[in-house]
């Protein structure tokens, strides 16, 4: 078979695999735009256990499916594939099963060389990724912090600024601090100048303050600035919105 034009860019595409016998562990692994399927396949065989004679492969992105890999001659850089994508391992591969099962313990199986675990543990990947989990949960901590102290400046009875991605600068007064029924983390609660926010101080039937509909909104500590701003007519009223 003719080889096929590779797609141009990088020399490799890192994708995400998942295997339909392991479901709930998946890898995030680099291959060569070069590789045939049928290469990938053996490549496969080796980390999932299973058969390449066998193994099924689709490409998807999110959870849509792109296209199933079923010839073995095409090169990957030929596939619409990407970085960020997932290949899924069908192998309906099936040893004799008219013989006494043989299972190890979980100790002896943490010993041994050649399995999943053992992979996952060499190459630090998925939970066993000690400074990546750490790191993520470092993150966490930090964005968790910045929102405490932010919110802590957010008295209520303050004048501020609100700044939100997709939306105007909007000033107001602060009037609720704490949490919302039925959502994670601390929001505060504006009184806008404008009638440019979604609500009258409440939020699923149930009020954290009192304003003029539309006058009302919460956003997360991060957004909110408290400082001297004075109030600004951008010449709106209720009939505008």
């Amino acid at each position: 078979m003719e080889a096929l034009q590779i797609n141009s860019g990088e020399e490799y595409v890192k994708v995400n695999v998942s295997n339909s016998k392991t479901d709930g562990i998946a890898l995030d692994l680099k291959f060569a735009k070069n590789l045939t399927v049928g290469e990938l396949k053996c490549k496969l065989e080796i980390i999932t256990g299973g058969n390449a004679g066998t193994m099924q492969l689709e490409l998807y992105s999110g959870d849509r499916l792109v296209t199933k890999l079923s010839d073995d001659n095409i090169l990957l850089g030929a596939l619409p594939i990407e970085t960020g994508m997932r290949i899924h391992v069908i192998d309906s591969f099936n040893w004799i099963t008219d013989v006494e099962k043989f299972e190890l313990t979980d100790e002896q199986y943490a010993t041994k060389e050649d399995t999943l675990r053992d992979f996952l543990k060499k190459n630090r990947l998925g939970k066993y990724n000690e400074e990546e989990a750490q790191q993520r949960e470092e993150k966490l901590k930090r964005q968790k912090q910045f929102e405490q102290e932010r919110a802590e400046l957010c008295a209520v009875g303050a004048r501020c600024q609100v700044t939100v991605a997709g939306n105007p600068v909007r000033r107001g007064t602060v009037r609720y601090n704490g949490p919302i029924e039925g959502k994670n983390g601390i929001f505060i609660g504006v009184e806008y100048d404008e009638p440019l926010g979604k609500n009258n101080g409440s939020i699923a039937g149930k009020s954290y303050f009192s304003c003029a509909p539309k006058y009302g909104g919460f956003v997360p500590p991060t957004a909110v600035e408290v400082g001297d701003f004075p109030r600004e007519d951008v010449g709106l009223d209720d009939d505008e919105i």
